[in-house]
C-alpha cells in the first residue's frame, strides 16, 4: 500500500525522521510493507520512505523546471496506487488517474 501525506515535511529529515512521522502522525508505519510519500514546501521535491525486506530505504527525487502535481494540501492522509505512483514521479497529474471499475458479477440461478 502506498500512502501519501498531505502535508508538506522538513526535508532535513532523513528516513528514520520520517519512518517516525509516518507512525505517530499519519498512523501508517513504513516498517510494516507501507510505502509513505512525503511532499516538501517546495513543489519540485518528494521523498518516500519504504521498508525493503531487510532494512528502511528513503528515495528522494527533484524535477528539474517542473514540479509534482499535487491535490490542495489538507491534513492527514491520502492513498494511491502503483500506477499513480509512477505518474507522480514522471510529473505527471496522478490525480486524475482512477482504477478501471470491475463490475461485480451477476449471481447464477
Amino acid at each position: 500500500m502506498i500512502y501519501v501525506a498531505t502535508q508538506p515535511v522538513d526535508f532535513r529529515k532523513g528516513a528514520e525522521g520520517l519512518a517516525l512521522l509516518a507512525r505517530e502522525t499519519l498512523g501508517h508505519d513504513p516498517m510494516k510493507g507501507v510505502a509513505v510519500v512525503f511532499p516538501a514546501k517546495r513543489a519540485d521535491r518528494v521523498k518516500i520512505v519504504v521498508w525493503d525486506g531487510s532494512d528502511l530505504v528513503m528515495y528522494w527525487k527533484r524535477l528539474d523546471g517542473s514540479s509534482f502535481k499535487w491535490p490542495p494540501i489538507v491534513a492527514g492522509v491520502m492513498r494511491m496506487n502503483a500506477a499513480q505512483l509512477s505518474a507522480l514521479l514522471a510529473g505527471m497529474d496522478w490525480t486524475r488517474m482512477h482504477a478501471p471499475r470491475i463490475p461485480q458479477p451477476k449471481a447464477l440461478a
